[in-house]
């Protein structure tokens, strides 16, 4: 009996964000989303595969493999059409091991490029990054007293995959405090607006049980909106663990 697929949409934010939307199969790295026109969204023309086939047949399967795990996010890559074609139609060459080791190699290199293109992360991207955050319906509640310190963050269980990307994000710190204050001078509720925004997403990824690396991820692409854009992308980072480690700017 086949099996309906059903991926949880915190499983694709966090495929999307750390693969950064590329093709996993080496050399290729094609981005699989292309831009926004005046006239449409954003298109996703990346297919998602699965590590350990979705059915007890096919591709690389595994009848012992739990199914309700097998639309999860550790059991999924993100490859071009062409690429999914080709590792499903030659599952004795790609195997299991194969691609979880592209998935974990383009992850890790996705990192060293937040990392890279950080320097040149100027006010132009920051705007981008607010502007888009205070588009967002504004929290009901008034309360900022929430917004989680990178201090507690790091009782969260959070490995050195996240140590990493707070060292590179508070890199641009200065950059940051620069724009935010310089915006505040304009607009005196803008640092809070910010500040809630944050507050409320954290607040909602805790209710659903998100911890950790995951958890931080997945705010790092809520805070980019799910750029494509590499320096986009470090420009969300930089306003997050910004806004993590001197949240007390915004106290009231």
């Amino acid at each position: 009996m086949s099996r309906s697929r059903s991926y949880p949409q915190r499983d694709l934010n966090l495929l999307f964000a750390r693969s950064a939307g590329l093709c996993a199969f080496p050399g290729c790295r094609t981005l699989c989303i292309a831009d926004a026109t005046e006239l449409d969204r954003e298109a996703i023309f990346g297919e998602i595969a699965h590590i350990v086939a979705h059915g007890d047949r096919g591709p690389r399967c595994d009848p012992s493999f739990p199914d309700e795990l097998r639309d999860r996010y550790d059991n999924l890559i993100l490859l071009c059409a062409n690429h999914h074609t080709i590792v499903d139609a030659q599952d004795s060459t790609y195997t299991k091991e194969d691609l979880r080791s592209w998935k974990a190699d383009l992850e890790a290199w996705k990192v060293r490029r937040l990392g890279s293109e950080m320097p040149s992360v100027g006010f132009a991207e920051l705007q981008v990054v607010c502007d888009a955050l205070l588009a967002a319906p504004a929290p009901e509640t008034t309360d900022l007293s929430l917004t989680i310190p990178i201090e507690k963050m790091n009782r969260n269980r959070l490995t050195d995959h996240s140590q990493f990307l707070i060292t590179v994000g508070l890199a641009k710190a200065k950059e940051v405090q620069q724009f935010v204050e310089g915006f505040a001078a304009l607009n005196p509720v803008f640092p809070g607006r910010l500040k809630a925004g944050f507050t409320q997403e954290y607040n909602r990824l805790v209710e659903q049980g998100e911890r950790g690396d995951d958890l931080f991820d997945l705010l790092v692409e809520f805070a980019s909106r799910g750029a494509s854009e590499p320096r986009q992308q470090a420009a969300g980072l930089a306003v997050l663990t910004y806004l993590f480690e001197k949240c007390e700017v915004f106290e009231r």
